[in-house]
């Protein structure tokens, strides 16, 4: 053999020992992305305070919109109180001037009352002009929601109403009974002025 040839035959030999110690590859892809084996993949965080920041804004917020819809129904109720104020002022504003002007009407009614029947034909006109002032003196307390409680003999007394002045036992009445009108009443829409000052029955069962 030649020398030529035995160095071929060399180094075909080696090539198939190259070969055969070279390991055999998987058809699978690797990743070399992957990390290698025995090296542990970092370790993130639980909370790198995110959590916390979104958690105390929560917070905040929650604590915000309590404020505003406490702020909303301040307001409201300001509101409110501030119209139902006004409603009062209006319609119980004059209260006291309409008290003051309760003694005017019962002067007038106590001249007309004075006037003795046997003068009544000779101060006709008088009498006349005091009654036409009582009316218009009604006409504008209606005007402004004050009305008359006027209780009659016999009525039973209603302590909301009326005002009692003195009890006295009456016969064919009962306990209770209205025996006597001193002096009329009055509402201010639905408040009472004044109450109406009667005499009471005292007659017992």
């Amino acid at each position: 053999m030649l020398k030529g040839d035995r160095e071929d035959l060399g180094a075909s030999e080696a090539n198939k020992v190259r070969r055969k110690a070279r390991p055999q590859q998987d058809d699978e892809q690797i990743d070399i992305n992957a990390p290698d084996a025995g090296e542990e993949p970092p370790v993130v965080g639980e909370d790198d305070g995110i959590a916390a920041e979104m958690e105390a804004l929560r917070a905040e917020n929650e604590e915000l919109k309590d404020r505003f819809v406490r702020a909303l129904a301040d307001a409201e109720n300001s509101r409110k109180r501030a119209e139902r104020e006004r409603r009062e002022a209006e319609s119980y504003g004059g209260s006291k001037l309409s008290r003051d002007m309760l003694s005017v009407f019962d002067n007038l009614q106590r001249a007309v009352d004075a006037i003795p029947a046997e003068s009544r034909e000779q101060n006709a006109a008088l009498i006349e002009g005091l009654e036409l002032t009582m009316r218009e003196l009604l006409a504008v307390f209606g005007r402004h929601g004050i009305k008359r409680i006027t209780p009659e003999i016999g009525d039973r007394f209603d302590p909301k109403m009326h005002e009692a002045m003195f009890e006295a036992p009456v016969p064919d009445s009962k306990a209770g009974d209205i025996i006597q009108v001193m002096s009329e009443g009055f509402m201010l829409h639905d408040r009472l002025l004044r109450a109406a000052q009667v005499g009471v029955s005292s007659t017992p069962k």
